[in-house]
């Protein structure tokens, strides 16, 4: 009498599901902190293109800047920086009372978008949080090396 082999023992796919298990355990966090870094960088960007929107809206609009709703309707950002994060980042412009200074903030919409917080103001220059638990150790307002 032959034998047939008909497919894999119980044991066989056990061993194979463990082997897939110890992998996904490796490569799981380091994809998260890539793409943690990728926001990051994303988020710094678009800081810098938000902040060269205000400089346009400003020859446009008396010498005033202006918030997020006037740099969309002038179509100088894009319309979804209206309706929620943005490449896992929040971003918001307060003005001074005057509308002639701005800081545009970008902070993580959860702690898997995005580790530190960041702000630019009319100097241009792209600093990490003002808050201390979105910012690296001692580099709270410091400015950002990229």
């Amino acid at each position: 009498m032959k034998k047939m082999n008909r497919g894999f023992s119980l044991l066989e796919l056990l061993i194979v599901v463990a082997i897939i298990l110890i992998i996904a355990t490796i490569a799981i966090p380091s994809l998260l902190k890539s793409r943690q870094a990728a926001h990051e960088a994303a988020a710094v960007g678009t800081l810098k293109t938000i902040n060269t929107a205000e400089v346009t809206y400003l020859t446009t609009a008396n010498g005033r800047f202006g918030g997020l709703s006037d740099l969309i309707n002038n179509q100088l950002i894009g319309s979804h920086f209206g309706t929620g994060p943005v490449s896992g980042y929040n971003f918001a412009i307060s003005l001074n009372a005057t509308s002639t200074d701005f800081t545009i903030t970008a902070e993580p919409a959860s702690v898997n978008d995005g580790r530190y917080g960041y702000y630019i103001t009319v100097d241009g220059t792209v600093r990490y949080s003002t808050i201390a638990s979105l910012a690296p150790g001692g580099s709270v307002g410091a400015a950002v090396n990229q």
